[in-house]
Formats: structure tokens, sequence, C-alpha cells
């Protein structure tokens, strides 16, 4: 297996064994890992006796789960409604720009992932980048380089 199977275990025994748990158990597998490890998923659908179909087709499902490793940082840029005519798609490709990747994609020193979502659900204050669960209201274009020092210096400390 290509990961730790007692971090599994442990966060599994968090949630009692419970297949009912099964979303929750692998958004704290994601934050362990920064990603969704296939042995994990196996070990998840051995514990809670569900078919590893069943598990892989919920970690599919939702966006925010990621069957391949994720940066360190991950930035996601809003592109709701509010979010694109407020120059959302412009914040997206100076994001790839500065960071020489596409949405979807992760830095090759896995640093930074970059993704998109249809709505963040806070338009009064769009556009919106959310970094590692850090919100940033009223995004421009400008703002891209000093958010990435920001994380880049966060690194270094």
């Amino acid at each position: 297996m290509d990961i730790n199977v007692n971090k599994v275990n442990s966060i599994l025994e968090k949630y009692g064994f419970q297949s009912k748990a099964l979303i929750p158990i692998l958004q704290d597998i994601q934050f362990e890992f920064n990603y969704l490890p296939k042995g994990a998923l196996i070990r998840v659908s051995e514990a809670l006796n569900i078919p590893l179909i069943d598990v892989v087709g919920v970690a599919t499902f939702y966006k925010a789960f990621s069957l391949k490793p994720r940066g360190k940082h991950t930035i996601t840029v809003c592109l709701g409604t509010a979010c694109h005519v407020r120059g959302g798609p412009k914040i997206v490709e100076e994001f790839e720009r500065n960071l020489g990747i596409k949405v979807g994609e992760t830095t090759r020193d896995n640093e930074f992932s970059l993704e998109t979502v249809n709505c963040l659900g806070c338009c009064a204050i769009g556009p919106v980048v959310v970094v590692d669960r850090e919100y940033y209201a009223k995004m421009s274009i400008g703002k891209v380089k000093i958010i990435l020092k920001r994380y880049k210096k966060k690194e270094r400390s």
C-alpha cells in the first residue's frame, strides 16, 4: 500500500467505522495526505464493508476530492456568475501565467494546485479566491502576485 495505514485506521476509528460517515472520512483522509491515495480507498472499502467501486464513485463525484496528489497550497478561483462578470476568468489566467500551470494541474515543485468552482456562495464580495481555506475578496489580477508571494514566504519560514 502507498499510505500509512495507521493514519487511515485512526480516521476510521474516529468515525466508529460507520459507513454513513464515508464523506467525512474521505475529507479527513484527503486533509491528511493532500489527496485520496488508492491504498486509503481500498482500506476504507474493506473497513466499512462498502464496495470499492462505490467508495471511488463518491471520491470522483465530488470536485473537492482528488485522486492525484495536490500541491501544498490549493488555490480555488470562483467562476460563478457574479465572480465571472467581475473578472474571474482573467484572475484564473493570471494564476495560470504566474504558476506555469493550467486549471486542474499542480506545479512541478508540488507547491500549488489550481482549481475553479462554479460558486462559493459569497457573491457580494466577488471575485473570490480561496487559498487553503483562506478567502480573498474583491480579487484583481494585481493581487495574484501578492497572494503567491505570501504563500511562498510561508514555505521558506
